[in-house]
């Protein structure tokens, strides 16, 4: 039995309750908006579908219903605009953060926090430094989403099963993001190599081009909201798969945005590696074997996110 609490009943966060309520994540959700009645109504249509689920208890409530809360999912703050960038949005949502910050940690002291907010790796970073609560229970859904995308594209790519891609996108939730391709593989076959290992399909297959990949990933979101406004799907589906390993009793590895000190020479921001999770929270971090040239993307990455924290009032 498993509660958990979102605040933002807004697109991604009404999507996250009702892929919770359908794969039977939790057993009770709390919604909580400024906007009660936009809670109110998700919450309803969401309950009058419970009789086709696993057993849920949804409503919408205020900051005391997250009392005992297992996991706090934080979706609140200002949609990306098309053409906006998600570190645009930064002190806009810095200040929503920071407002939530003491009245949900006032009921639920001891919950996982689950960052989802844009900017992800500047929010998380900002609830890390304002929160009280220990690092290891507060997570930014990071690059879950990207990875996810990425995995999806080299999936249609060769036709094959999403679950046979092993290939991490890492760094910001955003344009200074870079795959790791050195770790890249297709069970077990290094990924510029799986189209030449295929026995009797020779010529089938061209090999990837790596930045076209990159930059499909990259460019994925802003390509949805300029198409329909808004993105809500697959970060929905990341985001309960975060959940459901952050209540497992097995770690799992995820690349989820947290705080850094000194690994691969990154340290006082947040931003997405390989990391390991279950009900405990963080347990520690992957240390995953990069090339000089990666371990440069990712220090650049860091370097992004740290200009942006210096011009910010957090």
């Amino acid at each position: 039995m498993s509660k958990i609490t979102i605040i933002g009943a807004g697109n991604v966060g009404a999507t996250i309750a009702y892929t919770m309520t359908v794969t039977g994540i939790a057993s009770e959700i709390v919604l909580i908006d400024i906007n009660n009645e936009k809670a109110l109504g998700e919450a309803l249509d969401i309950r009058q579908g419970t009789p086709y689920c696993p057993p849920c208890s949804i409503y919408a409530g205020s900051y005391r219903n997250a009392e005992n809360s297992d996991i706090v999912v934080l979706t609140s703050g200002v949609a990306r605009k098309p053409g906006q960038s998600r570190l645009d949005l930064a002190q806009t949502n810095v200040n929503i953060v920071k407002s939530i910050i003491p009245e949900i940690v006032r009921y639920a002291p001891d919950a996982m926090y689950v960052i989802v907010a844009n900017p992800v790796d500047i929010l998380t970073y900002t609830f890390c430094k304002c929160s009280g609560i220990p690092e290891n229970r507060i997570v930014g859904s990071g690059t879950i989403l990207d990875t996810a995308r990425l995995r999806a594209r080299v999936a249609e790519y060769y036709n094959i099963n999403q679950s046979n891609v092993h290939a991490y996108v890492m760094g910001e939730h955003g344009d200074s993001s870079f795959v790791p391709w050195s770790l890249a593989n297709i069970s077990s076959v290094p990924i510029d190599q799986y189209h030449s290992s295929i026995s009797n399909m020779e010529g089938l297959f061209p090999a990837l081009d790596f930045a076209d990949i990159e930059n499909y990933v990259r460019k994925s979101g802003g390509r949805v909201i300029a198409r329909k406004g808004a993105t809500f799907y697959a970060v929905s589906v990341g985001v309960c798969h975060l959940c459901k390993a952050l209540l497992g009793s097995v770690g799992t590895n995820l690349t989820i945005s947290t705080m850094m000190h000194g690994e691969y020479g990154v340290d006082d921001v947040c931003l997405s590696v390989i990391n390991v999770v279950n009900k405990e929270g963080i347990l520690g971090k992957i240390l995953a074997p990069m090339t000089d040239a990666e371990l440069a993307q990712l220090q650049k990455s860091a370097n992004t996110l740290k200009d942006v924290i210096r011009d910010l009032d957090i």
